[in-house]
Parts: C-alpha cells; sequence; structure tokens
C-alpha cells in the first residue's frame, strides 16, 4: 500500500488558517489503469478496496472526516455527515473535523467559506448543476450576506478543451442574455467553446459574491496531476474538500 499521498493542493485565497482545504491528483495512490492511481469515487468501476484504501489514507493524512456523497449533477445541498453518504451535489458544515467533499474530473468543483472561518461548503459544478442553480442553493445554504463569503475555483475542464453543443448555451442563455460572453463559436457547426469558469464567475457575482478566486487550471490538459473525464472516458475522480480546524 502507498505510504504517503504525494500530491494535495490548497485554495490559494485569503481565508483565515483555520479553513483548511485539499484538492487530490491522481498521484499516490493505490488504483491500477485507467483508474490509475489515486481514485477516490465508488461508481466509477474501481476495484472497491483500492478505492477503500486510498480514501483510508486521505483520512488519515488529513485528519478529518469527510463526507461523502452520492453525486447526480443535481441542486441538492445537505448538511455534511461522514455517517452517511448523501444523495446530493454539495454540503457544508459550521462543525470542526467534518469536511464538506466533492468529486471532480471536468466538472468545477466550488469551495466556499465565511469570511468569519464559522461555515464552510463544496459544490460538485458541472454544467448542468450550475446552469440549474446548485451555486444559488449552496450560497443560500450558508445564510450569510454576499460580502461575507470567499469561493474558490478548483481544477476542471479548461475554456479552449470545453467543447459543448446548442442546448448547453441554451440552457444560460435562455436565463440570461449575457451568458453568451462564456461561449466562443467553434468551427465545428452547432459547437461551441464553454467556459464554465467564468459561467461560475457570473452565478456568483449575480448573488452579490465578489471574492472569488482560482479558476486557472485545466483538467484535460493537465494529464500528469488531473483526472479527465473528457479525455480519457474510463478514468478516475479527484476530491476537493474543505473543512474547519478545531
Amino acid at each position: 500500500m502507498t505510504e504517503l499521498l504525494t500530491t494535495c493542493l490548497s485554495a490559494r485565497w485569503p481565508a483565515l488558517p483555520r479553513v483548511r482545504t485539499c484538492i487530490t491528483t491522481r498521484l499516490g495512490g493505490n488504483s491500477q489503469a485507467p483508474w490509475d492511481s489515486f481514485n477516490l469515487a465508488t461508481h466509477v468501476g474501481d476495484d472497491a478496496e483500492a478505492v477503500a484504501a486510498n480514501r483510508a489514507l486521505l483520512t488519515g493524512q488529513l485528519g478529518c472526516q469527510p463526507a461523502w456523497l452520492r453525486q447526480s449533477h443535481s441542486t441538492r445541498v445537505v448538511a455534511a455527515d461522514p455517517q452517511q453518504e448523501a444523495d446530493a451535489d454539495a454540503s457544508w458544515t459550521a462543525t470542526p473535523g467534518i469536511a464538506s467533499a466533492v468529486l471532480t474530473a471536468d466538472c468545477l468543483p466550488l469551495l466556499l467559506t465565511t469570511t468569519s472561518a464559522d461555515r464552510v461548503a463544496a459544490a460538485h459544478a458541472g454544467w448542468r448543476g450550475l446552469a440549474d442553480g446548485v451555486i444559488e442553493n449552496t450560497l443560500a445554504a450558508l445564510d450569510v450576506p454576499g460580502e461575507q463569503i470567499l469561493a474558490w475555483l478548483g481544477p476542471a475542464i479548461g475554456p479552449q478543451a470545453f467543447e459543448v453543443g446548442e442546448d448547453v448555451v441554451a440552457a444560460f442563455t435562455d436565463q440570461d442574455d449575457s451568458a453568451w460572453q462564456a461561449f466562443e463559436e467553434t468551427s465545428n457547426e452547432g459547437k461551441y467553446l464553454a467556459n464554465i469558469y467564468q459561467l461560475a464567475r457570473m452565478r456568483l457575482k449575480a448573488e452579490s459574491r465578489q471574492h472569488i478566486y482560482g479558476g486557472d487550471l485545466c483538467t484535460l490538459a493537465d494529464r500528469k496531476r488531473f483526472f479527465s473525464y473528457r479525455r480519457d472516458g474510463e478514468t478516475g475522480r479527484m476530491a476537493s474538500l474543505i473543512w474547519l480546524a478545531d
């Protein structure tokens, strides 16, 4: 079994020190190809024992208890509970030592904290969740004024790699004409490049959340560090976690 989690990124933002984050990479785990090697998802066909070993390694090194979710591109937000793998795509907590966690491999992981560091949240925001309101629901769960929220956009498929169809464009522009600025027409008829980071920023700013960081890592381009479903098809999932230290 692997002895050391070799790579764990942290959110770069001005959160108070008691707010802890970890964004895993694909490196340093027990899973074999095509899930190599630090896959943390149980639903992608990987060996269950390898996933359990990876999760145990992560939990032991972080010193917190992740609250895993069964994600389905919904907008449901729950209180983080390590004893229950809830059907939801976001969670929040005010309890030290419990980590809100989401799994991604191209979709956007969004981490949130209050400026007073008394609540944190994590959301899984693919284009469906973004269009349907997962960000708005997660912000509502934190229940504080907009100026008291910090947001960090984690590794997701970049704007030069995320080709989508007219249905995706319509999902956003039918709600807000200004969403057009997040799409670029390509030479392929009916196809556009979508900027999921920009779409998320627009949703956050519309809710008066101005303190937004991150949004500069592409999962598809960075084959060494990140899983990418769009690039590889059968593959693993990274975790983005946020919690409060005691």
